[in-house]
Parts: structure tokens; C-alpha cells; sequence
């Protein structure tokens, strides 16, 4: 059986960092970018096979709250689910939890895009398959 909560380990270097050592906001972003990617990849959707049919996935809304800081050395585990599947986006609930304390939470929209045409489209049926398993 498939797990519906995957986690993805981060380690936060100095290129995370402000001047204060401090992750700068909007890298979490980032970091919940990488565990989604590393997420799909492990279902065996490589979104470079889509983009070569001109699909592809785009954020579409963010909700960020940032709780606590990380720091730089910081050991983090991003947990992430996928709350809602609709025909042409899904929703990600994500955290980013520091030694068990979460530290950031997200609730990230993605929409699945014909990049030719730059409008929504219908999440192919080889992907639905593979994110409802898991949701």
C-alpha cells in the first residue's frame, strides 16, 4: 500500500541563509518544491516527460505560514500530502517540521497547464491514477 504522507529530508546551507543565518522565507518554497518533485518522481511521474509534450505543472495559489525559524546546519523533514484532486489542478498540504516542531505550513494549488496554448488542461489519466493512489 502506497503511503497518502510522504517525507522528504532537507539539510539548510549557507546558500538558505540571510546575513543572519536565518532561511530566508521564500527558500521554503523552495524546499517544498523539491519534496513534491522527489514525491511524483518516486510514483514514476518525471515531469520532464511532460514537458516534452508540452505539459506542465504550475503553481497556481499559495497559503504560507511560517511559525519558527531554521537555521543554517538545520536538519528538516518536509511532510507532504495531497488534500484535493480536481479534473485540472490538486491541492498539496505540505510542513516543514524542525526535531518534531513544525515550522512552516503550506497549502499549495497546482494546475496542470498546456504550455503551447498557456491555458488550464485535464491532469492525464496516468497521473490521476498515480496521485489518487496516494491521496
Amino acid at each position: 500500500m502506497l503511503e497518502t504522507k510522504e517525507q522528504f529530508e532537507i539539510r539548510v546551507y549557507y546558500e538558505d541563509t540571510d546575513a543572519g543565518g536565518i532561511v530566508y522565507y521564500a527558500n521554503y518554497l523552495k524546499f517544498f518544491e523539491r519534496a513534491r518533485t522527489e514525491w511524483l518522481r518516486k510514483l514514476n511521474i518525471h515531469q520532464s516527460f511532460f514537458l516534452e509534450q508540452n505539459l506542465g505543472f504550475v503553481v497556481r495559489k499559495v497559503e504560507m505560514d511560517n511559525l519558527a525559524s531554521a537555521k543554517l546546519d538545520d536538519a528538516l523533514v518536509v511532510v507532504s500530502e495531497i488534500s484535493e484532486i480536481k479534473r485540472a489542478s490538486l491541492i498539496f498540504q505540505q510542513k516543514i517540521m524542525k526535531n518534531q516542531q513544525v515550522i512552516c505550513t503550506a497549502k499549495i494549488r497546482i494546475a496542470c497547464v498546456n504550455l503551447l496554448l498557456a491555458k488550464p488542461c485535464s491532469i492525464p489519466e496516468s497521473i490521476l491514477g498515480a496521485l489518487k493512489s496516494v491521496s
